[in-house]
């Protein structure tokens, strides 16, 4: 997952017009191609969710009481990392147009 953060480093978080042709070119099927970009952009952020979790479970301190919270500095950063990376649908449209997604159709039954 380290590899994806860092090649999303240099990805405009702001949501852009995509060229519906190039977008196309591979499955010939606007839906197809959607569907295969919001399926690998669920496995993004589901990988991303859980190591974000994992990072900050790290400064997890179990007390009894609410009125003590503690503010980490370095929780704070890795937060405030995970919220400037893109929109994981905007990474894996990028992936898929430069041809990172592997896929595979399955077999239609013919009646």
């Amino acid at each position: 997952m380290s590899d994806i953060k860092s090649r999303v480093q240099g990805l405009e978080p702001n949501c852009g017009a995509r060229d519906i042709h190039e977008m196309i070119k591979d499955t010939e099927n606007v839906y197809k191609s959607l569907v295969i970009i919001s399926k690998r952009a669920k496995q993004i952020s589901v990988d991303l969710k859980h190591e974000l979790h994992n990072k900050l479970e790290e400064f997890a301190v179990n007390t009894d009481t609410i009125e003590e919270i503690h503010e980490n500095k370095e929780q704070i950063e890795i937060s405030k990392f995970y919220e400037r990376l893109p929109n994981p649908v905007l990474i894996a449209s990028d992936e898929f147009s430069n041809g990172e997604v592997h896929y595979h159709d399955r077999e239609e039954k013919k009646f």
